[in-house]
């Protein structure tokens, strides 16, 4: 098969020996993937490629040919050029400037060029003999047996590999150790172990597969091409990218550069808000519970910049398909990522805000509870029922933030709580059934005192507000559940009914609604009492 060939026209073109022509890339003539031979030259109009490609398709017509025989190549001299040809084709013309690139004659050019066209044309043919072929099948039959037995000693020796690095669990292949400080465990070394003989072995059998077929398809001549090809196609991307690699080593030098000097950098930034979340170093108006974010959005910062200068030394950084794919993705993450950004901002501002921090108790929206995390994107919150209820940032800035524990500490959180009694209680005792009920009940404050509010005067009943100072409102939920049930009981043991809720009797014997363990002995619901008033007293 022939890939790139020269080809002149049969028209002389006049000799320039004294003119020194600039040089121009060398067309390649190759016939089963072999390169016959080169020229530098164009003719008139045709460029290098340009003959290349009509001399080709001339050899190929050629080789298709089955009684063409190769000694008819042959030359024909002119007076300023020569041609190769064979019985009624030409094949190629050589003028005095393809002989001027080459040093020589056009005579002695293409004498050598014909030689090299009836040897290439005679091999290709040779191939095609039948004791070439059947010794070349017999090549074949033997590299695929030894293919075959080196991947049966394969399937055998691994595996047998495998199962000695297990038997040498723990005798020769130990646990890492510093006196008590475990490095690498036995089982992970194993494993790694392992790990590398399999890596071993994939890389082997490719390699047997990459020297096999193409050494295969190498030894029939309707396949030859193909093995040169492949080991083309194998080979190019390799090479590419070790020249690659080895073209931007200078560039390489300058990104290890950047990387460490942002790392110690980071470092350096790492120690110093690491000092002031301690609170060894002190700033005015920068509170310590800041250091974390900030040291964040620094550290963010300063790797986006070193990014940015270390960019330009990328390999490929300037082809077009780097470029094309980098505006890509940031048209992508301008696009995908707009609530993303917004939440990272409310984040930021959440923060400096000091709305919250991690551990208080709050109240966003509708959900209540402890907040266990806080990044700039979300917030985390774990409910009284230990549901972990993740809020965008965003959400949480564009809602009302109760927060139960900003002030418990210093002030103190009230607690209130609201109920109903009868006009024929005084109030005065319902004051001192409700705060003794508050002094009774745990994590509820001596000092401020609990103290109640009446809010409403209704139809049937008062409406009495009791408000008590704690300072745990992680545990709001068991003081109001205590609360309460101190409330019952205080009340039941002064004899005053609770009138929540709505609650309305006609005492006509019924026993009183207070339960029974806390009423007095001997005690007897009121009966009902008829009296006239209708009549006057006689005389």
């Amino acid at each position: 098969m022939i890939v790139i060939a020269l080809f002149t026209t049969g028209a002389a073109a006049s000799p320039q020996k004294d003119v020194s022509l600039p040089v121009t890339p060398k067309a390649q003539v190759m016939l089963d993937g072999k390169e016959l031979f080169s020229v530098r030259e164009r003719v008139l109009s045709f460029s290098p490629e340009d003959r290349a490609r009509i001399i080709t398709e001339r050899l190929q017509k050629l080789t298709s040919d089955p009684f063409f025989r190769s000694d008819t190549v042959d030359v024909v001299e002119g007076e300023s050029s020569s041609d190769i040809v064979a019985g009624d084709l030409t094949i190629m013309t050589i003028t005095d400037r393809d002989a001027s690139a080459e040093g020589m004659t056009h005579q002695s050019l293409a004498r050598e060029r014909a030689a090299t066209i009836r040897a290439a044309l005679a091999e290709h043919w040779s191939r095609y003999e039948t004791k070439n072929i059947v010794k070349n099948s017999v090549y074949a039959l033997l590299a695929t047996v030894v293919l075959s037995a080196l991947l049966i000693v394969f399937g055998r020796l691994f595996p047998a590999l495998y199962r000695k690095l297990e038997s040498w669990r723990g005798t020769k292949i130990r646990t890492l150790k510093i006196q008590a400080f475990e490095i690498i465990n036995a089982d992970r070394i194993v494993a790694a172990l392992k790990a590398l003989a399999k890596g071993c072995r994939i890389f082997l059998t490719l390699l047997l597969f990459y020297i096999y077929i193409p050494l295969v398809f190498s030894l029939f001549p309707w396949t030859h091409g193909f093995g040169a090809k492949l080991l083309h196609y194998l080979l190019t991307p390799f090479s590419t990218i070790g020249g690659a690699v080895w073209g931007s080593l200078p560039n390489m030098f300058f990104i290890i550069a950047i990387v460490v000097v942002t790392h110690y950098i980071l470092k350096l930034i790492r120690l110093i808000f690491a000092e002031i979340g301690k609170g060894t170093i002190s700033i005015p108006g920068f509170f310590s519970e800041w250091a974390e974010p900030t040291f964040k959005i620094v550290q963010f910062l300063i790797i986006a910049f070193a990014a940015v200068v270390a960019f330009p030394y990328l390999p490929g950084s300037e082809s077009p398909a780097f470029k094309g794919v980098s505006i890509f993705l940031g048209v992508l993450f301008s696009l995908g990522s707009t609530s993303a950004v917004a939440n990272i901002v409310a984040g930021v501002i959440l923060t400096y805000t000091r709305a919250f921090r991690i551990g208080d108790r709050v109240k966003i929206a509708d959900t209540m509870g402890d907040v266990v995390e806080k990044t700039l994107l979300v917030t985390r919150i774990r409910t009284i029922k230990n549901v972990d209820i993740t809020v965008p940032n965003s959400m949480v800035l564009g809602s009302h933030i109760t927060n139960y524990s900003s002030s418990a500490q210093e002030y103190g959180l009230i607690l209130h709580t609201s109920v109903t009694i009868g006009y024929d209680a005084p109030w005065k005792r319902v004051h001192e059934l409700l705060v003794e009920a508050a002094r009774r009940t745990e994590h509820v404050l001596e000092l401020p005192e609990p103290f109640v509010f009446q809010t409403a005067l209704n139809d049937f009943y008062v409406n009495y507000e009791l408000n008590a100072y704690t300072d745990h409102p992680h545990k709001m939920a068991k003081i109001y559940s205590d609360l309460h049930q101190n409330i019952q009981d205080s009340f039941n043991e002064a004899g005053v009914e609770i009138m929540s809720p709505h609650y309305t009797q006609l005492r006509d014997g019924n026993t009183a609604t207070i339960p029974e363990g806390y009423r007095s002995a001997g005690y007897e619901p009121d009966a009902i009492r008829i009296r006239n008033v209708g009549e006057k007293k006689r005389d």
